[in-house]
């Protein structure tokens, strides 16, 4: 839940967003290691994420899923990711509207 969006009551009551995402990095390390020091912790990284989004008040769903692809190329281990936010409801006419951004190394 977040605030985003460019309406007068998006700026007010916050909305689901739904983030799906796609990193790719080198874990043949933690695959050998079988050791969490050697690979991303993803429950670190959600929780992040998710404390990132609910405390950010974007206008444009662009900014905020660049923001949190911002936030997931900031681990070094990370070679290429991408976000898709999907806002549900957002125009009538369909259910959800989603935005993809991608970077690499």
């Amino acid at each position: 839940m977040t605030i985003v969006g460019i309406h007068p009551w998006e700026r007010t009551d916050k909305q689901r967003v739904i983030l799906n995402v796609e990193i790719e990095f080198d874990g043949s390390k933690a695959a050998y290691s079988d050791d969490i020091a050697d690979t991303i912790d993803y429950a670190e990284l959600s929780q992040g994420i998710i404390d990132h989004v609910e405390s950010s008040q974007y206008l444009l769903v662009e900014k905020l899923a660049q923001s949190v692809l911002d936030l997931i190329m900031a681990l070094p281990q990370v070679e290429r990711a991408s976000v898709e936010l999907d806002k549900p409801m957002a125009i009538a006419a369909a259910d959800s509207t989603s935005v993809l951004v991608t970077a690499k190394r």
